[in-house]
């Protein structure tokens, strides 16, 4: 449970350099990003190298004990670069080339590019990666940001075609799985085919889905080439990227498996403000504080595209420069990110950034330190987490350096998958229904009952789980039959489940495809649901609304939820159920609890914008609401904190054996 900040020494005089690192010190700051944005500070022109100044904050910091995470400066390519490589410039759907400007300007599919960032990274690896300031790495910066994954360049669509000919053999094999007799779309060879984009219509919604795995694959290249160059100069030091929230465009798990660990950058206020899967009502309840779920189901997100180790490289400070509305965080909140982040198994949390800069596009963007250099709210709140964890391990009886080894692992695994996800949202059906939005709302009622959840790839182990669920599991692959077969804890497939075969086709035996030998069941039809569309869901399990999507199911299972005319909603039996619509909060986590029961794990009804999180024998305990509220756990010992939790406020527990 270390702090860490983002700093940027070549923004400041080096006369401010010392004391910025004294000032970390003393907060209780022990990581340090920087480089991640120096290139043209590196390398002004072509082959003029400036190293004096990274050498030199390299050595301050490492003077005063604090370790750096070196990023390399990929992401922001010097203009020099572009003028000599312009075809290294993505282009977006419109086929409008993406200038030089701000940041991000490049698509990964540009070998020529590559061959430039492989250069530069090596000149990086063999210049610092045996120095003791160095002790882990980022690639680049927020692969995607800014919508740059899926680019419409000349390159994009040189590596398409090879791409889709190594995975295809043949064309013919290619018109096949694409069902490409339909509206006269065959192909004589794969150089006929073109970018998904500017087509008169809809384009052929399996060529979209191959360019959109096709785009994702570039990125795993794009961030294997400088993990190869890191592991031969830098052994030993754990290699890092960054990741967003809510952001679905490349397969964040296959990025992870060249990776040591993974990061990402939360901003609870921003994304709350910006995103559409609030309504109005969270987004006033939750102004100062963000969603209570926001934070926890990317950490359990991530953590699982980590091997299990998560870092938090950007926690919001204060106010954002970036969203519709910027409010200041609620007194508290930043600690309370903090902590959210410790408990779901995070050994670092990096707030972004030491000091306001007073220029460029950030400057709107708050800090640890304001533009003047005294220290803002967020630095005293990070000095009190820095104290916290110290008390917190005696409490426990560790060492702070034993903290880590609290187990992080829920009972409750939420399968989330981005090839699922990319599938649904190519053809959503229905505006009101997003694979990411339902699969977040499943979270969160599992949240709500004080269930702590690991969120898992397809091909993850199932065997250490009591509960699982795959909110919309489009496409079923043989490998993940075989697990589902042999698993043995309470199972609940989420609508849409087996709904498409691996090449976007709808499986010859309908929904739930390759599952019906586990849930014996045909999805007849589909009912596609506006947001002001909610039918009355009624049965043994409660009573409420489902919205958004609605299967018509014939099958011979026993029904515990039905709709207003008697059709099938939630069925199954033993440990196998089905779930044929989307249900609204309360009924959805309804039903999880029962499902929860069978599987022998304990829930509470958590108190509104109460949520709790499980590592071992700790709990910890979040008040995300405007009010105070009383919450204790049964037969545990207060560590931290108190039973009676003010707004943004925190309390920690102990089980008793």
């Amino acid at each position: 449970m270390k702090l860490g900040v983002c700093y940027y020494p070549e923004h400041w005089p080096k006369s401010r350099w010392q004391e910025d690192a004294q000032q970390m010190q003393k907060i209780g700051i022990e990581y340090v990003r920087i480089g991640e944005f120096s290139w043209s500070t590196i390398e002004p022109t072509p082959g003029e190298l400036h190293w004096e100044w990274l050498d030199e904050s390299l050595d301050i910091l490492h003077s005063h004990g604090l370790k750096v995470i070196l990023g390399t400066p990929t992401a922001t390519p010097p203009k020099w670069l572009v003028d000599r490589n312009p075809s290294m410039l993505a282009k977006d759907e419109q086929g409008r080339v993406r200038h030089f400007g701000s940041r991000r300007h490049y698509t990964f599919a540009s070998l020529e590019y590559r061959e430039e960032c492989r250069r530069i990274v090596t000149l990086m690896a063999e210049r610092y990666g045996q120095h003791p300031a160095v002790a882990s790495w980022q690639t680049d910066n927020e692969f995607g940001c800014h919508d740059t994954i899926l680019s419409y360049a000349e390159a994009d669509l040189a590596a398409f075609r090879l791409w889709l000919a190594a995975k295809y053999g043949t064309v013919d094999a290619l018109n096949k799985a694409w069902g490409n007799v339909f509206w006269s779309m065959d192909y004589r060879s794969f150089d006929e085919i073109e970018l998904p984009n500017l087509t008169v219509t809809e384009a052929n919604p399996s060529h979209r889905l191959d360019f959109q795995r096709c785009c994702s694959d570039q990125v795993v290249a794009f961030n294997k080439l400088q993990v190869d160059i890191l592991r031969e100069y830098s052994a030993g030091r754990d290699l890092v990227h960054n990741y967003m929230g809510f952001f679905t465009a490349f397969d964040h798990h296959k990025v992870g498996q060249d990776l040591d660990v993974a990061s990402w950058d939360t901003y609870p206020l921003g994304f709350l403000d910006q995103e559409a899967i609030y309504t109005e009502e969270e987004k006033h309840q939750y102004l100062r504080v963000g969603h209570p779920d926001f934070g926890a189901f990317h950490h359990d997100l991530y953590r699982g595209c980590g091997k299990g180790r998560l870092w938090i490289m950007e926690q919001q400070p204060g106010p954002v420069n970036w969203a519709p509305h910027n409010p200041t965080p609620a007194d508290g909140a930043v600690r309370l990110w903090t902590w959210e982040a410790f408990s779901h198994g995070a050994e670092l949390v990096s707030y972004f950034r030491w000091r306001q800069a007073p220029f460029g596009q950030e400057q709107m963007h708050a800090g640890l330190l304001r533009p003047d250099a005294q220290e803002a709210e967020a630095a005293k709140e990070a000095a009190q987490v820095a104290n916290e964890v110290k008390q917190l391990a005696q409490s426990l009886g560790l060492d702070a350096e034993e903290l880590v080894s609290l187990p992080s692992a829920g009972k409750v695994a939420l399968m989330f998958d981005y090839d699922a996800c990319w599938s649904l949202d190519i053809q959503p059906q229905s505006r009101a229904y997003r694979y990411l939005f339902w699969s977040y709302r499943v979270y969160e009622a599992l949240r709500e009952l004080g269930l702590s959840v690991d969120i898992i790839p397809s091909d993850a182990s199932l065997d250490m789980y009591e509960l699982l669920v795959l909110p919309a599991q489009a496409h079923i692959t043989s490998e993940l039959q075989e697990k589902l077969n042999a698993y043995e804890g309470v199972l609940l497939a989420g609508p849409r489940t087996g709904s498409k075969t691996d090449t976007y086709q709808i499986p010859e035996n309908l929904a739930p495809g390759p599952l019906a030998n586990l849930l014996p069941l045909t999805v007849e039809r589909v009912d596609a649901l506006p947001e002001h569309t909610q039918l009355a869901v009624s049965g043994k399990w409660g009573t409420g609304k489902l919205k958004h999507w609605h299967e018509q199911i014939k099958t011979n299972l026993p029904c515990v939820l039905k709709d207003d005319a008697g059709n099938p909603v939630l069925m199954g039996a033993d440990r196998h159920f089905y779930l044929a619509s989307c249900l609204d909060n309360n009924l959805l986590k309804l039903s999880l609890a029962k499902l929860a029961e069978k599987a022998s794990l304990p829930t509470y009804y958590l108190p509104k914008g109460v949520r709790i999180r499980e590592r071992g024998n700790v709990i910890f305990v979040f008040n995300y609401a405007s009010q105070s509220v009383v919450f204790e756990p049964e037969n545990a010992e207060l560590l931290l904190g108190s039973k009676t939790l003010g707004s943004a406020c925190v309390a920690i527990w102990k089980k008793n054996k």
